[in-house]
């Protein structure tokens, strides 16, 4: 790669990543049964203010699980934001559930509760809210919203590791809640995920159904259909040198963003991240709105960057957009269909220097008042 790149994302590994991957391998226990499976489980945790994290091999199985464990299953709704990644409509379906696509916050991004609300129906048994790019979402509405109609809260914090809302962190407010710890993540373990619960039958129920279903006092013994969504200890073993960083990981990346807030608050048609006085944000990725720009100026403008070395991101399309879920289409998501058409994501590893970011920013300024 060119020196001078600056990509979106990459993983800082500059911990004791290698010296406990090194571990791992001269213990041989490298698949999935080691002590650094145990260990992240527990620092994972104790971080999120749970009582109970269970290693999975992805971010999507993490929320599938979490549907399987609730016994949601065909019949059933579960409203979804439609301004996320595809992984959370995903998930629904891999359980033959109907995802119902939910609107989004003008200011937050993230799904909106009264949109929640207008999508209620009788079949209605989850909402999964999503904190989008690491911005926490309105919980106590949603809780509230949960509550008065007997629905699961299925929170979906891949994005928002570290993030908090009212001082709680995020994934300690849903039945169950999920993490991914992908590459780009505020953590990586390459790929991997985490289910996290406060209901010790719910854990035992998603230990067993990760490992295939075997029933835990009688090996080989399989009383239910599971599924192979372990984490290897060599996984677990990069996750536990990135637990042993994750306020530093943090603080980089809400320091990242302040220098974005700094350079990037005064140019016309940008509208940059809300940080509500009762959370804090985490920024897994700084995003930007480009106000008054279509689509394909926004495209025009990225192609741009680009051709400076600087790469980004466009927010997520609709889910309903696409062919998989195009039949799910309607006039709810108003605010959310604005938002995928004029979003994108800027450099937000948590290696960037502030030369880096002053350079970037001149740059976003320069495209904008060239297009």
């Amino acid at each position: 790669m060119n020196k001078k790149y600056i990509p979106v994302s990459e993983p800082n590994l500059k911990g004791k990543e290698l010296e406990y991957i090194t571990d791992v391998v001269k213990s041989t226990w490298i698949s999935s049964t080691g002590k650094y499976i145990n260990e992240f489980e527990k620092m994972f945790a104790e971080y999120t203010g749970v009582n109970y994290a269970i290693s999975v091999s992805n971010g999507t199985v993490a929320l599938h699980l979490a549907l399987l464990a609730l016994n949601i299953g065909p019949g059933d709704e579960v409203i979804v934001p439609n301004l996320t990644y595809i992984a959370t409509a995903n998930s629904v379906t891999y359980v033959g559930a109907t995802p119902v696509f939910a609107d989004s916050e003008k200011d937050t991004w993230n799904i909106d509760p009264k949109s929640i609300e207008r999508l209620i129906t009788k079949k209605t048994r989850a909402i999964i809210p999503v904190h989008l790019y690491g911005n926490p979402c309105n919980m106590n509405a949603i809780l509230k919203i949960a509550k008065t109609n007997n629905l699961f809260v299925i929170e979906d914090a891949a994005e928002a590791l570290g993030s908090e809302y009212f001082g709680q962190k995020t994934g300690s407010f849903g039945d169950i809640s999920t993490f991914s710890f992908y590459g780009n993540k505020t953590i990586t373990t390459g790929e991997g995920g985490m289910v996290v619960t406060k209901d010790s039958e719910m854990a035992n129920k998603l230990r067993i159904l990760k490992g295939q279903g075997m029933n835990p006092n009688k090996r080989y013994w399989f009383d239910i259909i599971g599924y192979n969504y372990r984490m290897t200890n060599m996984q677990a073993a990069l996750g536990c040198a990135q637990m042993e960083r994750v306020d530093e990981l943090v603080k980089a990346k809400r320091n990242i963003a302040q220098l974005y807030d700094k350079y990037l608050m005064d140019i016309p048609n940008i509208i940059i991240p809300t940080e509500k006085f009762h959370t804090i944000n985490t920024y897994w990725m700084y995003s930007i709105i480009l106000n008054n720009y279509s689509r394909e100026k926004r495209e025009k403008f990225r192609e741009e960057l680009e051709k400076l070395g600087i790469e980004t991101r466009p927010f997520f399309y609709l889910i309903t957009e696409m062919p998989p879920y195009s039949r799910y289409k309607n006039s709810e998501c108003k605010v959310a269909k604005l938002l995928a058409d004029k979003g994108l994501n800027l450099p937000s590893s948590t290696l960037l220097k502030k030369e880096k970011i002053e350079y970037i920013c001149g740059k976003v300024k320069k495209c904008l008042e060239e297009l």
